[in-house]
């Protein structure tokens, strides 16, 4: 893949519990297209990933809520994992991260249980969004619609269902980017 992306930053928030293919396969896909990516956590050091319901492998942080800044970021990418998605939903600072994400119209990619934090933080409305169909309930009830499809771009959201999906999602996600470094 030739190197779009340079210059452009991407934000992965992620807590322990996360599915590892939604948080690896897009880091690795940003990167191949020369983006510089960045993990941001609540705490330091590393996190715990999940294949479904089994261990993975463990991701190293770059950076926590407190000291990242949303302005620093081009994107934000939201991997699912059931754990992962219902505890960062809580977190204050994660929900002002991708607040002000959405406020500056940044790309906010979101996969699986990841819906859950933008549900939380109260940017759904008015959006078509997919995911894992048993986040159908709560984006409706936030005021989204909810599809089912392996990849929807609406507006500056890019939602996926579930990892077979990821190549899909990989692809709208570096090619939205592409368009406006382009631009």
């Amino acid at each position: 893949m030739s190197q779009t992306l340079d210059n452009c930053k991407v934000a992965i928030l992620a807590v322990d519990g996360f599915e590892e293919a939604e948080l690896t396969e897009p880091q690795r896909a940003l990167v191949e297209a020369g983006a510089k990516v960045e993990v941001i956590s609540q705490k330091g050091g590393e996190i715990q990933g999940f294949n479904h319901v089994d261990k993975g492998s463990k991701v190293k942080v770059d950076r926590t809520f407190s000291d990242a800044s949303p302005d620093e970021y081009d994107a934000v990418v939201l991997p699912g994992g059931v754990v992962n998605g219902d505890a960062i939903r809580v977190i204050p600072e994660a929900q002002a991260f991708v607040r002000a994400a959405n406020d500056a119209q940044k790309t906010i990619a979101v996969i699986c249980h990841g819906g859950w934090l933008p549900v939380s933080a109260g940017i759904v409305k008015g959006h078509t969004m997919t995911s894992w169909p048993t986040l159908q309930d709560d984006i409706r009830n936030a005021g989204g619609q909810w599809v089912d499809k392996e990849m929807v771009h609406d507006g500056n959201f890019i939602t996926s269902r579930k990892p077979d999906d990821l190549p899909a999602f990989n692809a709208e996600l570096i090619s939205t980017l592409s368009s406006q470094r382009a631009a």
